[in-house]
């Protein structure tokens, strides 16, 4: 059975205002199992129209203490519902059930952090060389945002701008990824049924990207843009969010390096490489997709990785036994097809994967082998693009110096690991590294309270932590003047 949705616009479960509709795919059976309305420009204009009112008129001025209350009731929610929510979101997009409801379950912290901010925004009294002046300032709300989220990991990721939007006392219009509309949805209908949020103040349209989504980057009305995504979209979003000098924050692909030196424990860097890559079948915008190795350890820790990831477990991702499910759609599993054949043209080496499996039970739904290659060099397509997929590049190197030329020779900049015991060497790699988060002896890990974006072409702005709330805030400087006779009109001050 088909599951119909409808879009949520100012406090109202409507259609598109076109009627047209769009379906969506479970990426393990390639079944169609969802309906949602195919909005377009007229939608977005009444979603936005629905936020700006609902910023003027009430969340802008609910004091700070009642936005935390509110934001509070959402954490509470989710709590109660994270397994659901978890269950949608595989369902959607194919990524595991046991990631996905690690996810949903933390997504409570979230809210509770930044409901914590929410009454500790504030500006600051500023000494300056007037005598006869007060100097102020005052942080205040940017007003609507437009969100644009992806289809990896969409109730996370809209958590990312939503929570600290809310705390500002922003305004949203969320337009989710066309492949993964239903948890977004179903997300705002616990909310309602649990939480005193106010009409307008959060709105979904769904719809496909050229045309909901190019509506709401070029919305005049629009303060602030938040868009996660792939760095060739996030020009496009740029371009159009600069027409209107529409504040932006891009959350843009990368391809990461893991490196690893001669001195790493090597069974903790095969885990760290495993979760990097391969733990969600490849699609995440921090994946450690390109492996920098030391040439003495080379062998033996490829000869690790092959073993381990011949041994994944794949499957039904709904399962807790599964350890990596399928891609998330069928154009995005023909994109990693492409470019494993683009390896081997190259002259890479396919250490272990490379294709489709051929198992009867996996033949349905849109999987692809965990796939290692070998003997290529920085300069090589695989190694330079991204492909989003279970793919890793492995790249040898000789010295710490050679090291750091390979991990900053891409246009990208969002993540990087080290896998060392020499404390001095990391120190000086996460130094040298052009990339917004370093780990050292670990990867992937996030965390509300700590700043997450990227560098060159991975990004800029940040989520997650007091650098959030800045982004979603503007500074106003006030000067008063305090004596009782204003001098020279014709000095500067």
């Amino acid at each position: 059975m088909v599951q119909k949705y409808r879009m949520y616009i100012a406090g109202e479960w409507v259609d598109a205002d076109s009627g047209e509709t769009f379906t969506s795919t479970n990426p393990y059976n390639g079944e169609v199992w969802a309906e949602f309305p195919a909005g377009d420009k007229t939608d977005i204009d009444r979603a936005v129209s629905a936020a700006r009112t609902a910023f003027e008129n009430v969340w802008s001025t609910t004091l700070p203490g009642e936005r935390a209350r509110i934001m509070r009731q959402i954490a509470a929610a989710i709590g109660k519902h994270a397994e659901y929510l978890a269950q949608i979101e595989t369902q959607d997009n194919g990524k595991l059930i046991r990631e996905m409801s690690a996810q949903t379950k933390y997504m409570v912290d979230y809210y509770h952090y930044f409901a914590g901010a929410a009454d500790k925004i504030h500006g600051e009294v500023i000494p300056t060389d007037k005598a006869t002046m007060f100097n102020y300032t005052l942080r205040e709300p940017v007003g609507v945002v437009g969100a644009i989220v992806p289809w990896n990991s969409p109730l996370l990721l809209l958590s990312w701008k939503l929570a600290p939007a809310l705390a500002a006392g922003c305004t949203m219009v969320v337009k989710p990824a066309e492949q993964t509309s239903a948890s977004t949805l179903e997300f705002v209908r616990l909310v309602l049924e649990a939480t005193d949020l106010p009409p307008g103040v959060f709105n979904v349209v769904t719809g496909f990207g050229p045309s909901a989504g190019a509506a709401l980057a070029q919305h005049p009305d629009v303060n602030k843009l938040a868009f996660t995504g792939s760095s060739q979209t996030g020009k496009i979003v740029a371009h159009a969010a600069a027409e209107n000098h529409t504040r932006l924050s891009l959350e843009l692909g990368g391809k990461s390096p893991n490196i690893v030196f001669e001195d790493a424990n090597l069974d903790n860097a095969v885990n760290g490489i495993m979760k990097g890559i391969f733990a969600a079948t490849g699609q995440t915008c921090m994946a450690g997709s390109r492996l920098l190795v030391h040439e003495s350890v080379k062998e033996e820790l490829l000869d690790k990785l092959a073993r381990r990831a011949g041994q994944i477990k794949m499957g039904d991702p709904q399962s807790m036994e599964t350890e990596m499910g399928p891609v998330a759609f069928k154009e995005q599993l023909d994109k990693i097809k492409y470019y494993c054949q683009k390896g081997v043209e190259e002259g890479a080496t396919v250490v272990t994967g490379g294709k489709a499996p051929t198992r009867d039970d996996l033949t349905s739904g849109y999987f692809f082998e965990p796939t290692i290659f070998s003997d290529l060099t920085n300069q090589m397509q695989i190694a330079r693009e991204e492909i989003f997929g279970p793919v890793l590049c492995a790249i040898p190197f000789s010295t710490e110096e050679e090291a750091i030329r390979i991990a900053n020779d891409t246009p990208y900049g969002l993540g990087a690991g080290i896998w060392t015991y020499n404390i001095q060497r990391a120190h000086r790699l996460a130094k040298a590294i052009k990339a917004g988060t370093v780990w050292v002896n670990n990867y992937r890990v996030v965390s509300y309270a700590s700043p997450f974006g990227g560098f060159k072409a991975s990004g800029y702005g940040r989520e997650n932590g007091l650098e959030a709330i800045r982004d979603y805030t503007q500074v106003k400087s006030v000067w008063i003047e305090l004596a009782d006779r204003v001098g020279d009109p014709f000095t500067l001050g």
